[in-house]
């Protein structure tokens, strides 16, 4: 898989490019040896033109920030800079060794050293590829290339040795297996599975990030049956283990099990879906094994959605979420079985659900965990659309809530948590159903509502 002149020069023309360009220019003038690496490579290896480039050279992190003017040093003790360039932020780091002891999170320490030093360090064959714009020339110590065009994950040196310098590593195999639709080296799938545990001693931010990239992925449901698989879910979701083999009413759920059907949900994610109705699909029924039972000759799942809704938020504290997405993923999940009553409602409800700030997200949760059961059906799904717009073409839209979040905190004197969201959500109802109309009468709401 050489790397394609026409994707060298396409990339070399888009703003990104140019000012990489200019940056390695710039420290391999100031006699610097500096490279792009890691993912942008590949990328284009790949045909594509890469979105974020990196860079790794020999200067410094306080050469870096004498040469360039615009940077934030606020990693600089792990060697990396960030350099603004042209409305472009790059991030240059260091040729660096990681010393070999580690618990398991990240680095004990960085000790900084030459290019090929710096190769030994990289995790994966595939990221482990340098490219230099001004030459066109590629350094590819490890093979990085032949791997790529077999699709092939492999850890660069000993497999578990990698996992225990930073067990972030376990995701990241996953993730980059998934990104290229490939197949594991043997010896890093059986690394992968015997350090499963290992993920249990990262920060609970460094997993939610690298799922999120999983979700935002072009394949998630290779991410997760890979997960799954590797026994590294059970310790990093157990929730989500749990759905595996949990059955579902034969009639409607042809697709299979639980666990089959988040699948297949998150497989039919769309451009539009943004992060939090992603994370919404995913966790959406994690609360049917706990509601399994069977009545009426059939299987039910009694109240699934909103113990669904109550266990994402342990769920998502445990990967240290914000709070404001905390409540929003659970609010959605915990309503996402509530489009049956719709055609039940007054004008009065409706507004309630239709001018709600998260109703098209919950809409969107709803039309994939239609797209994940087997047989589709979305004659429900048109028809709330069908009634939404007919409801919005006769009723003016209300006008911005009268109190921000930030304003009903400081009026009351709390803290941030769900009572504000609570408050917020009661100010929103009164303000659709016209009690009040002010930001005085708000107030005034407000302060009858906590007596």
């Amino acid at each position: 898989m050489p790397l394609d002149p026409s994707i060298i020069s396409r990339t070399l023309d888009s703003k990104q490019g140019e000012a990489g360009y200019k940056i390695v220019e710039t420290l391999t003038d100031a006699g610097f040896d500096t490279w792009w690496v890691g993912g942008c490579v590949r990328d284009m290896m790949m045909g594509e033109v890469p979105e974020d480039i990196d860079i790794a050279t020999e200067a410094t992190p306080e050469k870096i920030c004498e040469i360039f003017k615009k940077t934030d040093d606020a990693s600089a003790q792990f060697g990396s800079i960030l350099v603004s360039l042209k409305g472009n932020i790059f991030e240059v780091t260091t040729f660096r060794e990681d010393d070999s002891a580690s618990d398991g999170r990240h680095p004990e320490s960085v000790k900084f050293g030459k290019r090929e030093e710096d190769a030994e360090r990289r995790d994966f064959t595939v990221n482990c590829m340098y490219f230099h714009p001004i030459s066109s020339e590629i350094f590819d110590p490890f093979d990085g290339e032949i791997d790529l065009n077999e699709r092939l994950i492999r850890f660069i040196g000993n497999a578990e040795e990698r996992i225990e310098h930073d067990a972030l590593r376990l995701l990241r195999a996953i993730r980059f297996r998934a990104l290229i639709d490939g197949q594991y080296h043997p010896d890093t799938f059986k690394a992968l599975h015997g350090k499963a545990k290992k993920i249990t001693v990262l920060s609970g931010t460094r997993r939610f990030r690298e799922l999120e990239k999983m979700l935002l992925g072009p394949h998630p449901s290779i991410a997760f049956e890979d997960l799954w698989e590797t026994d590294v879910i059970e310790h990093l979701i157990p929730e989500l283990h749990a759905c595996k083999g949990v059955a579902q009413p034969a009639e409607l759920h042809e697709e299979g099990d639980v666990w089959t059907h988040t699948m297949n949900a998150i497989d039919s994610f769309t451009e539009d879906h943004e992060k939090d109705v992603r994370w919404a699909a995913l966790l959406h029924d994690i609360g049917k094994p706990k509601t399994f039972s069977i009545e009426a000759d059939r299987i039910h799942f009694n109240e699934h959605a909103q113990v669904g809704g109550d266990m994402s938020k342990i769920v998502l504290d445990r990967l240290q979420c914000t709070a404001k997405r905390r409540d929003k993923i659970a609010w959605l999940i915990g309503h996402h079985m509530m489009m049956a009553t719709f055609s039940k409602i007054d004008d009065k409800r409706k507004a309630h659900w239709y001018f709600h700030p998260w109703f098209i997200e919950l809409l969107q949760v709803f039309w994939l965990d239609a797209a994940g059961t087997t047989p589709q059906g979305f004659d429900m799904y048109e028809g709330i659309i069908q009634d939404y717009n007919k409801f919005l073409d006769s009723h003016p839209r209300p006008p911005r809530d009268l109190l921000s979040g930030d304003e009903i905190m400081e009026i009351l004197g709390i803290e941030p948590g769900e009572k504000v969201g609570e408050y917020l959500e009661e100010l929103h109802k009164a303000q659709i159903g016209g009690e009040i109309t002010m930001k005085r009468e708000a107030i005034a709401f407000l302060n009858d509502l906590i007596g």
